[in-house]
């Protein structure tokens, strides 16, 4: 494909040079961009156009490249998984698909505790030993359906079960202001007023049906101010495939901030277990017992997750299951703990809901959640809050 896009750009008589167009292959190796056309389009403009009046000549040719090729995608507007699978699996040889299957998790620990125990230095490739690219189920850079991460980044595929490695997360803004004003309209239909405290607030309509009973003697009425009495508990999901929506959750994060003035924030990554977090930074020396929380907030709080429950499935159902550490229950045993104890619970999810249908592991906790699973839309809470306001 971007050979063609490179014979096209040269038919619309751009001077690209072979040495530009390995320049952007390698950009590409290198990952320096998102998966994204808009980001796709500006890579290939910055390496291959030399010449800014050149600019609007590539406008024009890479348009009518891309409408060529979205002619020829299937015609859903999101490509399916299943459809990407069988073009992947046709350049694959038998013995790769084999190599590619799924072990299991029982199987899948077992062997990378085998290898651990046989490997004696460094592989790169290949689709046995821990190292670096290939179809291995373990290392980092490759691809495999569903494997355990050595060290290094992500290559992107996101199959990970297990990652063996210290992860750094940042705490999530709550001082953020642009953008949010949508997400406090729509978070406003959970608040709640009532009247305590001192008498600060003039009740106009007493004081002016006492003074006309008292024949116009001024009668001064006043009333307890109204306050927000709602009580929040909000679980953030943070690290790893969230990171894609860090602007998103930083705007609700602060928006709900503004609008519930008894709010309780804690930090999980994935699935809630045993143990949540205040303090990124200070996440592993520093954690709040589960059930501490539950004993400390009864059952008068609202509990609103929010994450994109992409994960593998044996995060939900296994004991082991994640991705960080060895927790003792299933993922799905905690949450189900969760909604026993506050019943009036949501789950926020900022991932587009079209791509739900392709995870295993959201309709799993779908089906946890008793379907009070929501987009981070401005129509997605306001339906959140209408359920947590019954």
């Amino acid at each position: 494909m971007l050979l063609d896009f490179f014979y096209h750009l040269r038919a619309h008589k751009l001077p690209v040079s072979v040495q530009e167009y390995l320049t952007l292959l390698n950009a590409l190796r290198a990952q320096v961009m998102t998966p994204d056309i808009n980001q796709f389009y500006h890579l290939a403009r910055m390496t291959l156009v030399k010449d800014e009046t050149l600019f609007d000549r590539f406008d024009q040719a890479f348009g009518a490249f891309y409408r060529k090729l979205q002619v020829a995608l299937p015609a859903d507007k999101e490509i399916p998984l299943d459809w990407l699978i069988k073009e992947f699996q046709k350049n694959l040889s038998p013995e790769e698909k084999a190599a590619i299957e799924k072990h299991g998790w029982d199987k899948l620990l077992e062997l990378f505790k085998q290898r651990l125990e046989e490997q004696k230095g460094r592989h790169a490739g290949g689709n046995k030993w821990i190292g670096t690219g290939g179809s291995s189920a373990f290392g980092h850079g490759g691809y495999h359906p569903e494997g355990i991460r050595v060290g290094g980044p992500s290559a992107g595929n996101r199959t990970a079960v297990k990652v063996w490695d210290k992860r750094e997360y940042r705490d999530y803004d709550d001082q953020q202001e642009l953008g949010t004003r949508n997400f406090k309209m729509a978070l406003r239909r959970l608040r709640h007023f009532a009247r305590e405290g001192s008498e600060l607030e003039l009740d106009l309509e007493s004081t002016i049906r006492s003074t006309a009973r008292n024949a116009g003697f001024l009668d001064i009425h006043m009333v307890p101010e109204r306050h927000n009495t709602v009580k929040v508990l909000m679980l953030l999901d943070v690290g790893g495939s969230m990171d894609d929506y860090i602007t998103r959750i930083e705007q609700l994060f602060s928006a709900a901030r503004t609008e519930f003035k008894n709010l309780e924030v804690f930090y999980f990554h994935n699935c809630p277990y045993e143990s949540l977090w205040k303090n990124n930074r200070r996440r592993h020396t520093e954690r709040f017992d589960t059930w501490d929380l539950i004993r400390k907030f009864n059952d008068d709080w609202r509990l609103i997750l929010v994450g994109d429950a992409t994960m593998s499935p044996y995060e939900i159902t296994q004991p082991g299951g994640s991705v960080e550490h060895y927790n003792k229950e299933a993922g799905a045993v905690w949450l189900q703990r969760l909604l026993e104890h506050w019943p009036r619970a949501v789950w926020l999810n900022p991932e587009p809901s079209g791509y739900w249908q392709y995870r295993q592991s959201i309709a799993l906790i779908r089906d946890i959640m008793h379907d009070h699973m929501y987009p981070v839309t401005m129509s997605g809470i306001e339906q959140a809050m209408r359920h947590l306001s019954k």
